[in-house]
């Protein structure tokens, strides 16, 4: 095993802490709704397409903030990663 490989599960972990302390200090996170829109396939006047547009448009609201959730994580674990190289080479 190289050392990388055995970094990861530690890696894996921080990153899963890290995501976890971002959730916890939003206050107002959504879920995605995987029900649907309702009356998608009944209305001929279009207001099922509607409908259909704005839960799309609001899932992909909710996908959006938890990519940028991911994404700070692994930001923040990458500094904290450099600095922890930078602390142990300066040693």
């Amino acid at each position: 095993m190289t050392g990388i490989d055995s970094r990861q599960p530690s890696r894996r972990q921080r990153l899963h802490e890290l995501l976890l302390a971002l959730i916890a200090r939003e206050d107002d996170l959504e879920l995605m709704d995987g029900e649907g829109p309702a009356g998608l396939a009944g209305s001929a006047t279009g207001e099922g397409a509607v409908v259909a547009a704005r839960w799309l448009e609001r899932n992909q609201r909710v996908f959006q903030k938890y990519q940028a959730l991911v994404r700070t994580a692994v930001t923040l674990d990458a500094l904290l990663d450099d600095e922890q190289r930078s602390d142990s080479s300066e040693a």
